[in-house]
């Protein structure tokens, strides 16, 4: 049987919309969760994770620990000597919620207490299992297609929190998820090709996400990990804020990637617009989300204030509550906007919808 770790087939970006030619391709729901491939064997069920353990060569990151629901219906519905791909996520309120799954990591000195078990009762964690590698043989030199085929014959009998998910050749019906399910919080789309092997670590794969751009305050930077050539801090990430309907400046994110020559420009362009003090509407603030504060995973981290009176251009894809989902892309500098300018009330907001129905919707 595969042991772990195995690395997980990965998938490169193919832009923000569906190819017209959809011959020879599968599309999933592209979910918004911890990616992970199950192993069983007898009572032992490993859920590993993505990357490695700190401060080690090569441990696997089993998430068995945190997610014990996961593990008994492994034992109960998994056959014995089994691998399965795919993604946990815990649904709210009928959408995925990432940051009620975040919750659910405890540190590992938890392993068994009655917080793990509190948490996994007050939310549940489901595995969506999209590929299978290993039944009573290895099966990652076969076609997708074959290995597909063989997954849905083992989630016949499968019951929550293990389920199965649904995939499409219909380019109708993955436009339809695409445009739909974003609100429920399905991250874009996977494209696999029908007859691509399981390739451990490679982009054989491809993902399709959206993209949209906002008008944004620059109001802070954070330096980069690197200083610059002189040995001086050079910037590493724009702060980037939005003002709610009371015209308060709510923070919603970063920007960075930039190059080298850009972070030493950038000091030269913001220093003239630095705060000293807390005359700034992020620095001694109430406000639940500011750049920089500390949380159980990172200590605290230094920024420079500046006065919120740039505005950019930036792209992202999706938000999660009031904030960008992740780093946001910086398109351009809007010296034609004003501050007062940037509103909520510019961003996209996705149609409504229900996790549910796509997990029990026909593909």
């Amino acid at each position: 049987m595969l042991t772990p770790p195995i690395e997980p087939m990965l998938a490169k970006p193919l832009g923000h919309r569906l190819p017209d030619d959809v011959d020879g391709l599968s599309f999933e729901p592209k979910w918004d969760g911890f990616r992970c491939l199950l192993f069983r064997s007898g009572d032992d069920v490993v859920l590993q994770g993505r990357g490695r353990s700190a401060g080690t060569e090569g441990d696997v990151v089993d998430l068995a620990y945190a997610f014990p629901e996961l593990v008994a219906a492994a034992r109960e519905q998994v056959p014995d000597d089994t691998v399965l791909d795919g993604e946990i996520v815990v649904a709210r309120a009928g959408r995925l919620d990432f940051s009620a799954l975040s919750t659910r990591l405890r540190p590992r000195s938890e392993a068994g207490g009655g917080n793990i078990a509190r948490l996994a009762a007050d939310l549940p964690a489901s595995l969506l299992a999209f590929d299978l590698l290993w039944t009573d043989r290895d099966l990652m030199a076969l076609p997708f297609h074959e290995r597909r085929l063989l997954l849905e014959q083992l989630a016949t009998s499968w019951r929550p929190p293990l389920l199965l998910t649904p995939t499409t050749s219909d380019r109708s019906v993955a436009q339809t998820w695409f445009d739909r399910f974003e609100s429920a919080g399905v991250d874009g789309l996977i494209v696999k090709p029908l007859g691509e092997p399981y390739s451990p670590g490679k982009r054989a794969q491809g993902k399709i996400k959206h993209e949209r751009s906002a008008d944004v305050v620059v109001a802070g930077w954070r330096a980069h990990a690197r200083p610059g050539a002189a040995g001086t801090p050079v910037v590493g990430s724009l702060l980037l804020g939005i003002n709610d309907a009371d015209g308060v400046l709510q923070y919603v994110g970063a920007a960075s990637a930039f190059t080298a020559a850009t972070r030493a420009d950038l000091v030269t362009l913001l220093s003239p617009l630095e705060v000293v003090g807390d005359n700034h509407p992020w620095r001694g603030s109430t406000l639940a989300n500011v750049p920089g504060a500390a949380s159980r995973w990172k200590k605290e981290q230094e920024w420079t204030a500046l006065r919120p009176e740039l505005v950019a251009e930036v792209t992202y894809d999706q938000m999660e509550g009031a904030r960008f989902r992740h780093v946001a892309g910086f398109l351009r500098w809007r010296p034609d906007r004003g501050p007062d300018s940037c509103g909520f009330d510019q961003l996209e907001v996705p149609p409504p919808a229900r996790i549910e129905d796509l997990l029990t919707s026909p593909s």
